[in-house]
């Protein structure tokens, strides 16, 4: 009988506990960041219907050592110019970068390819990470490599946004003959400078916010809201149009007809980053045309850290955008890339 009495209170205990914890959560996620009706009512559409096909180019893997790379290339419809390897954020697959950033460049006369991180996408997840076996930007900026590699591309403009801005550093410093010109957007040459502006406390809230609420209960259309909603959050200040629909369409492309979201990419690349720490040093002696790319709403990494790569970097242009948060709407997308094609005249060689 004592033991039946100990066991209720253990549960009764446990079940209040359980209780607490749960109106915890729905307390501190409703003041999370929310989705217009607009919003919801687009995202349950998309998920009804079928989605159109978001991979349309040559695709392929590349060996990285044992390291598989999945890509992704565009060609020019004549002689290519060059080509330009993009660079996605972080804990981001290839598909993120938008037809409407692709396209113009493609238009313009170079070939572009689009890839997928190890840990994301169609590349290896890297099943056995652990901080001992981790990778670093280096190891990223390797995958590049071995992308250039496999398709015998001897040099590529380098186009980095965020994490990717870094990795692009990074393939510059270690292999800078494979390396036409650098554009590094809304980056940082070393993101845990402790005399710089960090990640905002706020900010860090709100992503806690948005993970517990959309990221607990797995659903197509939880997915959807999370990649959203962060993408409203990293606007900054100024708020603009986002296209519901074709985000959504990216999303569950990436989970109907690829590997879908890593849950610990997120993790590893941050890792990743922290590992490889500061590049001032390095990035100082590069001699390629570079290119730095900052908006000033930017909630995530502050312009200050786009205005010390400008210092660091011999003769970096740089443009700086009123308005623009962290991320490439199309709203901002003719701009940048006007800008990137000029800077890609202004280097007046034959390539």
């Amino acid at each position: 009988m004592r033991f039946k009495k100990i066991f209720k209170i253990l549960l009764v205990s446990f079940i209040s506990l359980f209780l607490v914890v749960i109106i915890g959560v729905l307390i501190y996620t409703s003041t999370a960041p929310k989705l217009s009706s607009e919003a919801k009512s687009i995202i349950k559409e998309v998920v009804k219907s079928e989605v159109p096909e978001i991979v349309k180019g040559e695709t392929g893997f590349a060996m990285n050592d044992s390291v598989k790379i999945w890509y992704e290339l565009f060609q020019a419809e004549d002689s290519a110019k060059a080509t330009i390897l993009l660079f996605m954020g972080i804990a981001n697959d290839g598909i993120a970068w938008p037809d409407y950033f692709i396209q113009p460049m493609i238009d313009s006369g170079y070939q572009v390819i689009r890839f997928d991180y190890r840990g994301t996408g169609l590349s290896d997840w890297m099943e056995n990470w652990s901080k001992s076996t981790a990778y670093s930007l280096s190891d990223m900026a390797a995958d590049g490599i071995a992308i250039l590699d496999e398709l015998e591309i001897q040099k590529a403009h380098l186009i980095g946004l965020s994490m990717g801005g870094m990795i692009a550093q990074e393939m510059l410093i270690r292999y800078p003959e494979r390396v036409i010109s650098l554009t590094s957007i809304m980056s940082s040459g070393y993101v845990e400078d402790s005399e710089l502006s960090g990640i905002p406390m706020s900010v860090i809230k709100s992503f806690i916010k948005l993970g517990l609420r959309y990221g607990i209960l797995k659903s197509e259309q939880n997915s959807v809201k999370l990649q959203i909603a962060v993408r409203n959050l990293l606007m900054g200040d100024q708020k603009y149009e986002l296209d519901y629909k074709k985000i959504s369409e990216q999303v569950l492309y990436n989970i109907r007809n690829r590997k879908g979201y890593n849950p610990k990419v997120l993790k590893q690349h941050t890792y990743a980053t922290s590992l490889s720490g500061s590049r001032y040093a390095e990035l100082e002696k590069i001699q390629s045309p570079t290119l730095i790319i900052h908006g000033k709403s930017d909630p995530l990494i502050s312009i200050v850290h786009g205005e010390k790569c400008a210092e660091i970097i011999p003769n970096a242009k740089t443009f700086w955008l009123n308005g623009l948060g962290h991320d490439i709407p199309e709203e901002f997308s003719d701009t940048i890339l006007n800008e990137i094609l000029y800077f890609y005249q202004l280097l007046n060689k034959d390539f």
